[in-house]
């Protein structure tokens, strides 16, 4: 599924009626339709139901879900909020078609009253107020109709298309409808992915109204949900005649005498996520601590000082597929120097935590790589390579990652609730998976573990980063669902968690299989 701006949106509704030739009005009936089709499922008959109009296209599709419901015998009352004469267009076309079938509007001018005194008595309140035209502070008498409507105890809130007050594209939330559920129409749009935008929504479903996917290509740019779905047909499967060096010789640097759990957990990870050899290079300092912890990979000491990396590291003498460097290795120069002779190695590299500090010098080497360069920056992260504030970060993660990725020819896994993997080339994928569980130290060496073994063993980058990021999140989400709370899981227990993870995905892939 794809995910769209709110000026791709218009573009791709002009599209579909100039271009394709549908109307205005069967989009806007489709859409009503769609909608009421997902209240009529949820809503009980008994409850008290108020649809609360705009006057734009979110209004319209108001008017036809009120309809709808009305005509299924649902008490339900249409409050129209700004006067008659100012609905124009499709919205007009529906509004007379709703009056025509025999139903009443109520006027919010001039009955604030009795609105407000209503309001308590409905179970159901219908957001079909603004849409995705918002754009900066709301006016009367919006505002005080959706702060009422929030304060407003016992009422289950269904937003059309975006929560009214929110910014589609999003940003900062000055005040917006808090809805339970939202309903989207054909396409999620940004700030259903963004924060603080995205706690408005609730659950989120979206309701296909009918538009030809070409209107989508020849307006949109190429944002993607990545889910089960994907991961399920894209994960490799495991020929019986294959070995241990089929699936890949990693490398993984990093660790130092303060941080020598990291580079061990990024090492467990790995070998769980189906790495076939891997070998782990530590400053000589913290090898015997390291070695005491996993049997199942080989070790190689580097020359160390103060109990972090000197800056050598024999890259000559080692086979390897693919490289993951960071986690752990502190901010030293002989990091620094570490990860600049990893740069210059002829194989895809996964650049994480501290080999990220130092990205201003060596982003020349990185623009000259032929293999796939791998960064994975959390928002602190990012805005130190950019050097912008955090704020900024998150006021643009899909601009910011976009424009970041293709400048440098990277691959950008940009951390955070809805992870954001972007190509070289632009192309954008959100994660599905994960939650609140994974805001804790060592999930991200967990995730850069996963990387690289999945790297070895897909033939196409992109989904191999996309599975890992959607992995990570899954075996937290399974653990959360099965007997962890969001506050006690660490690291640790995303690893141990990575097995059965894996074992449901491939089951369901499987089935997938026998199914083609």
């Amino acid at each position: 599924m794809r995910v769209v701006t709110a000026s791709e949106m218009y573009a791709i509704d002009r599209y579909t009626i100039q271009q394709i030739g549908m109307s205005e009005e069967s989009l806007m009936e489709n859409a009503g339709q769609a909608v009421a089709t997902v209240l009529l499922e949820r809503i009980q008959p008994a409850q008290r139901v108020a649809v609360l109009a705009g006057t734009g296209n979110n209004g319209g599709d108001g008017f036809v879900v009120a309809r709808v419901l009305k005509s299924y015998g649902y008490t339900t009352d249409l409050w129209l909020i700004p006067p008659k004469e100012k609905v124009k267009g499709a919205a007009k076309k529906a509004l007379e078609i709703y009056e025509n079938s025999g139903y009443e509007v109520k006027n919010y001018i001039g009955n604030e009253k009795e609105f407000i005194e209503q309001l308590r008595h409905y179970d159901v309140i219908i957001d079909a107020l603004l849409g995705i035209g918002v754009n900066g502070a709301l006016r009367s008498p919006y505002k005080e109709i959706i702060e009422k409507v929030n304060e407003a105890k016992g009422l289950v809130v269904y937003a059309i298309d975006v929560p009214s007050g929110i910014p589609a594209d999003g940003g900062a939330v000055e005040t917006a409808i808090q809805a339970d559920v939202t309903i989207t129409i054909q396409y999620p749009k940004l700030s259903a992915y963004t924060f603080p935008t995205a706690d408005y929504y609730g659950e989120l479903i979206v309701v296909d109204i009918g538009i030809p996917p070409l209107s989508l290509e020849k307006n949109a740019e190429f944002r993607q949900l990545w889910s089960e779905a994907a991961v399920v047909r894209t994960l490799p499967v495991r020929k019986r005649s294959s070995h241990k060096g089929t699936y890949g010789k990693g490398l993984v640097i990093g660790g130092s005498r303060n941080m020598t759990g990291a580079v061990i957990m990024t090492a467990k990870a790995a070998l769980r996520s189906g790495a076939g050899l891997l070998t782990m290079a530590v400053p000589d300092d913290v090898y015997p601590v390291a070695a005491t912890h996993i049997p199942e990979v080989m070790y190689h000491p580097c020359s160390s000082l103060n109990g972090c990396f000197a800056g050598e590291i024999d890259l000559i003498t080692l086979d390897v597929d693919a490289i993951a460097a960071g986690p752990g290795m502190g901010r030293t120069m002989g990091a620094k120097s570490v990860v600049q002779k990893v740069l210059c190695k002829d194989v895809p590299v996964v650049l994480d935590a501290d080999a990220l500090y130092f990205w201003k010098d060596y982003v020349s080497i990185v623009r000259q790589r032929t293999k796939a360069t791998i960064l994975t920056p959390h928002p602190g992260e990012m805005a130190r390579m950019l050097g912008v504030s955090i704020d900024d970060v998150e006021r643009d993660r899909f601009g910011i990652a976009k424009q970041f990725a293709m400048s440098n020819g990277v691959y950008l896994v940009l951390k955070g609730p809805y992870t954001i993997v972007t190509t070289p080339d632009g192309k954008q994928y959100v994660n599905t998976s994960g939650n609140p569980a994974l805001a804790k130290g060592g999930s991200g060496d967990v995730l850069t573990g996963i990387i690289l073994a999945f790297i070895m063993q897909h033939d196409n980058i992109q989904e191999a980063i996309c599975n890992a990021v959607f992995v990570h999140g899954k075996a937290a989400d399974a653990l959360v669902e099965k007997e962890h709370s969001p506050m006690d899981v660490l690291a640790t227990d995303v690893i141990e968690a990575i097995p059965q993870t894996l074992f449901s995905l491939y089951k369901k892939g499987a089935s997938y299989q026998k199914r083609r």
